[in-house]
């Protein structure tokens, strides 16, 4: 569903693919950094050892402190085009491993496009549109039409974190072997036979990212990411970072601030990720924010909340028993028909997509525009290709999650879940179980540490109808980071993220990003 954790199979892919399905306008654009002063780097801010002494690492090699990026024309992306003449990217190289910063380096891809206002440039702007496992060297360049204004005074920059993409991205399956769990596995299963399948996928998943990738396997986690964009904000020569984070990229924020508070610049968090969610309270805030959604698209479309939603579930319910065709001579089975509904969910200039999508399962009794909406959510292309996202956001979530749920504690939760969601609660219940089941890597903890005493201030957008990050999170958050840091801004509308759809939010940013005003604490947008 959405956002982290992957709180589900539908976690964080949408959040990218939302802006292009919608028109790359609102709900999840890319968002800008703070105001960096250009200059020598912070000692301070050295990414082996926080301004305040957490996290006490070794220091790293002059060589990768002393880096100064090769900027130079970019190739296509994989799957895509290249950018135009205006970007050029480079790569920086960061440890592998923190605490044995001698040991091994990974390249880091950046993506650039320099301030069309030379003589009054602030510094780069650092983006991360979620996921995890988002390219930001993919993304940016098609989304940065919707920060012209950011760019006439900011370097817009764009990056791979580690274990994504160009960053030695972490690859687990083929497109064949993709395919085939996408079309055999039962994403709620209902019978011993099932589940045992169900839960042998995941594992088997977790056993194909160690045996291709497993030398970044380890390090993937958040918290290095996090120590990556401080040592990328040295290589560029700003003295503070400058960032905007959509969805995890709001986690991401929030734990780069937590570990450099002297080094926060102006920040912006839209969409944002309850920091203090484990990977089964995500799963909960999934199940309520995307059954929010699909009543609220009812109301908009005249029907009746609670009749529309025992409608789908009964859908639901016979695609499982019955899986519908397609045009591609594929079929629709209830795993994808529940993504193909969570895809449009994400943006309110989507739902007219659902519409159709739900017209022509009930109608006509085939599901071709809910297969295209799961396979645009799933990263696969007309020829069955598919891209590594997925692969990335599910290693990302497992470095950073202690949590391993049992099949036993999953189906404890189905009651609870269902009553959150006949739509999707089942999914998401189970979701906890077979996202990291028997991963070969250990989680780092719990949740994310987010307080940030002595950063400046950090602003915090929630939007009231985002599915895939529910409001509440936005809140705590803003509570989090600290009284003086989280300023929260909210949205009363729909979709996931708020910039670019909706002008109040845009401007409150635009000014925060290019005047330093913050706007009031609990200043409401609607």
């Amino acid at each position: 569903m959405a956002a982290h954790a992957r709180a589900g199979a539908l976690a964080g892919t949408a959040l990218l693919l939302t802006g292009l399905l919608a028109g790359c306008g609102g709900g999840t654009d890319e968002k800008p950094a703070d105001r960096a002063d250009r200059g020598a780097a912070s000692p301070a801010g050295d990414p082996s050892a926080s301004p305040d002494g957490r996290d006490a690492l070794p220091p790293l090699p002059a060589s990768l402190t002393s880096q100064r990026p090769d900027w130079k024309r970019c190739e296509a992306p994989q799957g895509g085009t290249a950018p135009g003449d205006q970007w050029r990217c480079s790569t920086v190289r960061v440890p592998l491993d923190y605490t044995k910063p001698e040991a091994g380096t990974v390249g880091i891809a950046l993506i650039r496009k320099k301030a069309g206002n030379s003589g009054r440039r602030l510094g780069s702007m650092l983006f991360n549109f979620g996921g995890p496992g988002g390219s930001g060297v993919a993304i940016l360049p098609r989304a940065a039409g919707a920060y012209g204004e950011l760019n006439s005074r900011y370097d817009l920059v764009g990056f791979d974190p580690r274990g994504v993409a160009g960053s030695e991205g972490v690859s687990c399956r083929t497109d064949k072997e993709q395919e085939d769990s996408f079309r055999k596995v039962d994403m709620t299963p209902d019978t011993p036979a099932e589940e045992a399948a169900f839960l042998e996928d995941g594992a088997d998943f977790g056993a194909g990212c160690q045996r291709r990738s497993g030398r970044i396997l380890p390090h993937v986690g958040t918290v290095n990411a996090a120590r990556d964009m401080d040592l990328i904000r040295q290589v560029l020569g700003d003295r503070k970072l400058t960032y905007f984070g959509m969805s995890y990229g709001t986690e991401l924020g929030g734990t780069y601030a937590h570990l450099f508070p002297k080094n926060v610049g102006r920040t912006v968090l839209d969409a944002v990720v309850d920091p203090t969610a484990d990977a089964i309270g995500h799963a909960r805030n999934q199940a309520t924010g995307f059954q929010r959604a699909l009543e609220n698209y009812l109301k908009d479309r005249g029907q009746d909340p609670k009749k529309g939603t025992q409608r789908i579930a009964r859908l639901l319910e016979r695609i499982d028993k019955k899986p519908l065709p397609t045009a591609s001579g594929r079929k629709l089975n209830d795993s994808l028909a529940v993504t193909g509904i969570v895809m449009p969910l994400y943006s309110k200039s989507s739902w007219s997509y659902l519409t159709q999508a739900l017209d022509e399962a009930e109608k006509s009794g085939t599901g071709t525009m809910l297969l295209e909406l799961a396979d645009s959510y799933n990263g696969r292309d007309e020829k069955g290709r598919y891209d590594t996202q997925n692969h990335s956001q599910r290693a990302i979530s497992c470095a950073d999650s202690k949590l391993r749920p049992t099949a036993d504690e999953a189906r404890a939760l189905l009651p609870e879940f269902r009553k959150l969601s006949p739509v999707f609660g089942p999914f998401l219940a189970w979701d906890t179980a077979g996202w990291c089941s028997q991963w070969p890597v250990e989680g780092e903890h719990d949740n994310p540490e987010t307080s940030a005493p002595g950063a400046g201030p950090v602003l915090v957008i929630g939007t009231t109808g985002d599915p895939a990050t529910p409001y509440e999170g936005a809140r705590k958050m803003a509570d989090e980071l600290g009284k003086g840091v989280g300023v929260l801004l909210t949205n009363k509308g729909e979709g996931h993220g708020a910039y670019g759809g909706n002008a109040c939010v845009t401007s409150a940013v635009n000014t925060y990003f290019l005047d330093g005003k913050v706007p009031d604490d609990g200043k409401t947008c609607s």
